[in-house]
């Protein structure tokens, strides 16, 4: 059995591009796919720092709960996609498990790489106003993750160009995809 576990952000949830696409693939492939999702985060989460250790303990309660019965150990493989601050959440629930995952960090955050992560491919735009492009390119260098990073992209790896942003999403998709067929896929 193979296990893909989606983390999404605080406001981009598992039903916007990036997740719900890779989500897709992941199915093509043969994955089981859960859907961690959250809820109750304080209303002025990206305000301090404090808020957004908030909304980390909150999605990690919240994921803990959804993933309780899930059967990690009998997996041949296990895959988690996450989003933004799930790519915190993500990186925390292997690590306090002891999970070696394969993983997929679209737009990883600062507190990410407060923890060891496991083997990956992150994806990053230049215009990312939540972390800084140095912070991520510093933090996948060490951790050994490739990063692929998309010129004038924002926090949704988008630019405001919607054809644009369509090209963008079609060639993470295919990147993504090449990922998951990788060596410890498909």
């Amino acid at each position: 059995m193979k296990i893909c576990v989606l983390f999404p952000g605080i406001g981009y949830t598992n039903d916007r591009p990036l997740l719900y696409y890779s989500g897709k693939i992941a199915s093509s492939l043969g994955y089981t796919v859960i859907r961690s999702d959250y809820t109750g985060f304080p209303k002025d989460v990206k305000s301090s720092l404090k808020s957004v250790e908030a909304a980390y303990d909150i999605a990690l309660s919240q994921a803990e709960e959804i993933l309780k019965g899930t059967d990690f150990k009998g997996a041949e493989d296990i895959l988690f996609i996450s989003k933004s601050i799930g790519t915190v959440v993500a990186a925390g629930y292997a690590e306090k498990h002891g999970l070696m995952t394969r993983n997929v960090y679209y737009t990883p955050v600062a507190a990410t790489f407060r923890f060891h992560l496991n083997p990956g491919i992150a994806f990053t735009g230049t215009a990312d106003r939540w972390v800084t492009l140095r912070e991520v390119t510093e933090g996948c260098d060490k951790a050994g993750i490739p990063l692929c990073v998309t010129e004038n992209a924002n926090h949704s790896l988008e630019t405001g160009s919607v054809l644009q942003d369509i090209e963008i999403l079609s060639g993470i998709m295919e990147k993504t995809s090449e990922y998951l067929k990788g060596p410890s896929g498909i």
